[in-house]
């Protein structure tokens, strides 16, 4: 029981610091365009992993592993951080956080479909009311509620928004079949994407400082949205009697989200996107369609 007790305190933790990052992204995204948002919260990730790696001692284990190991990562890296950030950040880039962080949302309803082709799960009626249901609060959310002209309100964005969602489907379910330790694979995914991304910014741009709030901002999505809080959530899980009793807590970030969103960035959280965002939420709990089968966002 200590140890559900203190899975429960991990989870909050780790829910409470996701909530804050949508925000995070739209501060830093006010004078940095997406790929410096992507270079300094990248590096200081990769900082952050590296000083993790030292602590653990896990880094002893990197000698040992074999030429695939990294080249598995190589390609991983290239897939998150490199494209899956690229592309959310230039999502939060075009349209309102509140927009932006439902769409990214939807990543659990890709999961359930991509499983079916890649890794041969079945989808009964149940999974496919669920998805429409979701889908549905999609719709809403892209075309501000204009369901029967389906004008959507900004197009890329929504675009831009749901292919982040695919991306990180695609990169939970190859990870599915990694059985290395996560902290040491998740730090050299990083190191790889982070060389990608640097070399991405030299080609189009140069690195800039900017200002401090803005430079902040990258920090901060940086350790607590790429960094820390994925570690906070495994050690969660592990201490829970089963990953389902603090998993549920997720389904409170998009909301507490809107929260943060609204007094911080002072944005008018739209009608729209509540009720799109209880149906996304809610076709996903109708059926637990992320949990039942396949592993969530931060380890299992």
């Amino acid at each position: 029981m200590k140890n559900q007790k203190q899975a429960y305190i991990y989870a909050g933790i780790a829910v409470l610091l996701w909530s804050t990052v949508a925000t995070s992204m739209k501060i830093a995204l006010q004078n940095y365009s997406f790929l410096q948002l992507l270079f300094w919260s990248s590096a200081t990730a990769l900082l952050t992993l590296g000083i993790l790696m030292l602590a653990t001692k896990k880094y002893v284990n990197l000698a040992k592993l074999p030429a695939r190991a990294f080249l598995k990562s190589a390609i991983y890296g290239a897939i998150n951080p490199f494209l899956y950030y690229i592309v959310l950040f230039k999502a939060y880039e075009l349209l309102p956080a509140q927009e932006a962080q439902a769409l990214n949302y939807t990543w659990p309803i890709m999961l359930s479909l991509l499983a079916v082709p890649l890794l041969k799960q079945k989808i009964g009626f149940k999974n496919v009311v669920a998805i429409g249901i979701s889908f549905i609060g999609v719709l809403i959310i892209a075309t501000g509620g204009n369901l029967i002209n389906l004008s959507f309100t900004n197009g890329q964005g929504v675009i831009f928004g749901l292919a982040s969602a695919i991306i990180w489907a695609l990169f939970w379910i190859f990870n599915i079949r990694d059985e290395r330790d996560e902290l040491s694979k998740l730090f050299l995914n990083f190191f790889f994407g982070f060389i990608y991304i640097l070399i991405a910014l030299l080609l189009t741009s140069e690195i800039v400082f900017i200002d401090l709030k803005s430079w902040g901002g990258a920090i901060y999505v940086g350790f607590f949205e790429m960094g820390i809080t994925f570690v906070i959530w495994s050690i969660a899980l592990k201490k829970s009697i089963t990953a389902a009793k603090v998993s549920n807590l997720i389904y409170l970030v998009p909301f507490l989200s809107l929260v943060v969103i609204y007094f911080v960035l002072e944005e008018p959280i739209g009608f729209p996107t509540i009720i799109g965002l209880f149906l996304i939420v809610g076709g996903l709990t109708f059926d637990k369609i992320s949990f039942k089968q396949l592993r969530f966002k931060g380890g299992e």
